[in-house]
């Protein structure tokens, strides 16, 4: 919604700016008052503004609405460290484990490099999911590109997001 929102007030406004443009090409008549005045000067400079409000309004709503967790089935931990991640599960007691990222020379034939590590997170499909996410040391980045999630993870600063995952994997 917010996509053809967005696209039709900018055909508006390239449709406009293509009428104006031709009309300059062909026609030999000007307005001196058109040419000096404060009036226009106003006009073009308060309708931009009002323009990118009908823009900006809709979308700050889309971003709030976006940020908004619905009360999240499970809620996950992720901590960055320098070569590993550690998780803890927040509705289970004492429920954390470390990540570590598969060496290559130990790599089954399947594997993918730099992406399979010992342990996995397991979480469940069809519910709602919150992830946690910081790091100790430096920034780091926790994502799935399948479930098209990307969150980053700064030491000092707790990032959260949601999402739900439709199909095993």
């Amino acid at each position: 919604f917010f996509h053809d929102h967005t696209l039709l007030i900018l055909i508006m406004i390239t449709v406009l700016i293509a009428y104006i443009m031709f009309m300059l090409f062909f026609n030999k008549f000007t307005n001196r008052y058109l040419l000096h005045g404060q009036t226009i000067e106003i006009i073009w400079t308060i309708l931009p503004a009002v323009i990118l409000m009908f823009i900006a309004f809709p979308s700050l709503r889309l971003l709030y609405l976006m940020d908004e967790i619905n009360s999240p089935l499970i809620t996950l931990k992720a901590i960055g460290h320098q070569w590993y991640w550690s998780y803890e599960y927040s509705n289970f007691l004492n429920l954390e484990f470390d990540s570590y990222m598969i060496p290559t020379n130990e790599l089954d034939i399947n594997g993918f490099r730099l992406l399979d590590v010992d342990n996995r997170i397991i979480l469940p499909m069809n519910n709602q999911i919150r992830i946690l996410v910081t790091a100790t040391d430096v920034i780091h980045s926790w994502t799935i590109p399948s479930l098209g999630v990307k969150i980053d993870a700064t030491p000092g600063r707790l990032n959260q997001t949601n999402f739900l995952i439709n199909q095993p994997g």
